[in-house]
């Protein structure tokens, strides 16, 4: 499990064994089956979560349904705003195929970068990645049609229509599971 977050961190810094003790002795590692709850709406929490194999999932619970909101796959992480805020999770998190995942505080990381500055670094790369790609999500789907943003799904993360439930894919495009068939009919079609 390590070796494949410390490959990870390699694209970005080199880790001294020094650096890669300190992260194992912090016990961040863990193994999550299919379908847990890591957080729910009204429950506060500290912990952010990185994927190293698996899916995470958030989404709200909205006049009866879930509404799907983002997917988390291998190299991704999350930091739900309960954290930064101290204010309870409007949204869950949840797994969606066993995953191994890391799970980490802002004590641990500040203790982390006291000891070690080049992981702060590390975190504000991170950081930034994540809120630009974040950032060009949400436009193309505020300015995509439904089949667009699947295309978008087909050429970007094709892994999701075979990891996923097509219920929460339906969901997580803002369409029914039906729109979502005929969506891949459509495409079908004009592929044949």
């Amino acid at each position: 499990m390590q070796n494949i977050l410390f490959d990870f961190i390699t694209k970005y810094v080199s880790l001294s064994e020094d650096e890669k003790q300190a992260m194992i002795a912090l016990d961040i590692f863990r193994s999550v089956k299919k379908g847990t709850l890591l957080l729910s709406s009204g429950e506060t929490s500290n912990e952010g979560y990185f994927v190293l194999k698996g899916c995470l999932r958030t989404y709200y619970h909205i006049d009866g349904e879930e509404k799907t909101t983002a997917f988390y796959t291998e190299m991704e992480g999350i930091t739900p705003n309960c954290v930064l805020t101290k204010a309870p999770s409007e949204y869950y998190v949840a797994t969606t195929e066993d995953s191994i995942i890391t799970v980490s505080n802002p004590d641990m990381e500040k203790e982390m970068f006291e000891k070690f500055p080049k992981f702060e670094t590390i975190c504000r790369l991170l950081s930034e990645e994540l809120l630009a790609k974040q950032q060009i999500d949400f436009d193309q789907f505020k300015t995509s049609s439904p089949e667009k943003r699947y295309q978008e799904i087909l050429l970007k993360r094709p892994d999701l229509i075979q990891r996923v439930p097509q219920h929460q894919l339906a969901s997580f495009l803002g369409i029914t599971p039906q729109s979502l068939s005929r969506i891949r009919a459509r495409i079908f079609e004009k592929k044949n």
